[in-house]
């Protein structure tokens, strides 16, 4: 009697010691398991595994016996798979109109379509022909303006309403000679040779009795070192220079203001406007900086203005 009671008592034990390790209370070598306990737990069996399957349902069940509400709803069938893969649609949904341009595109119908947002201030770069997040957000703007789906892509309707209120873009207006839109001259830059430098727009236009030659990107100083505004002329220039207070190179300087220059950047040109420069207005545009140096003229006007 002793002895069948010791076996019932190892049998239970064992039963235990397995209900244990199966619901994760220790890892291996009675190390905690799961995070902070320092030991990964092992893996679970994969279906190949010689372990016999559980028998139990792998949905939960309700107190009742019953499989629980959640557990029958995922196995509900998903709609019918259309001929392209896709779920079917519902009989109720409606179909959306069918893009022309949207995100991802790129070609000259996208271009255009930027030129055209352009010219109503919904686009305030020049059109790259490639259809992004921000050219979304400037059809979304446009179609919230027209009473349109906000939709952020072109449909039929959307380009035949922009079609209706904008003109065809010219060459310049498809490829502008600048990345950054030129604002109106400042009433300085009217006569005369000037190179026209605005903070607002980030550009330089060399002018010449009020017509623009040429247009160009620039970058400005930081805070601790800002680019004077104001009125100036061409003091001297250098073709080759190298900044005697930085030592960095200053490509087609041309100082207008003691050791304020306008000049090439090659750090302008790798980072845009993510740097600034120590005080001088920086090129990125080396060929086009190469062309003005060859025209600009000691004495010629500089104004640097808002």
């Amino acid at each position: 009697m002793v002895k069948r009671s010791r076996v019932i008592h190892r049998v239970v034990l064992g039963v235990a010691a397995v209900a244990l390790v199966t619901t994760g209370c220790e890892g291996p070598g009675g190390v905690p398991a799961g995070p902070g306990g320092g030991t990964t737990p092992p893996a679970a069996p994969s279906q190949s595994s010689s372990a016999a399957p559980s028998e139990q349902p792998s949905a939960s069940a309700s107190p009742s016996g019953r499989p629980s509400e959640s557990a029958s709803a995922s196995k509900r069938p998903s709609a019918s798979p259309s001929d392209d893969g896709k779920p079917a649609a519902s009989p109720s949904a409606t179909p959306s109109a069918r893009a022309l341009m949207d995100d991802g595109d790129e070609n000259e119908q996208v271009r255009e379509l930027q030129a055209r947002l352009r010219q109503l201030d919904f686009f305030d770069r020049a059109p790259t022909g490639f259809y992004g997040s921000i050219t979304a957000k400037a059809v979304k703007r446009f179609q919230n303006r027209r009473g349109l789906p906000q939709t952020g892509v072109v449909d039929e309707a959307t380009w035949r309403q922009l079609l209706a209120v904008t003109k065809k873009p010219t060459a310049a207006e498809l490829k502008p000679a600048t990345t950054n839109k030129l604002d109106e001259p400042d009433p300085r830059c009217k006569q005369g040779r000037v190179l026209c430098i605005s903070k607002e727009s980030r550009t330089l236009a060399w002018m010449i009795d009020g017509r623009v030659v040429s247009s160009m990107d620039v970058r400005f100083g930081s805070e601790n070192t800002p680019t004077r505004e104001g009125v100036f002329a061409v003091g001297w220039k250098a073709k080759d220079w190298t900044s005697t207070i930085y030592h960095t190179p200053m490509p087609y300087a041309m100082f207008f203001s003691g050791g304020q220059a306008v000049h090439y950047s090659a750090d302008f040109a790798a980072r845009g406007y993510a740097g600034a420069s120590h005080g001088c207005v920086n090129v990125r545009d080396k060929a086009k900086l190469s062309a003005l140096f060859d025209q600009v003229k000691v004495g010629d006007k500089v104004v640097v203005h808002w």
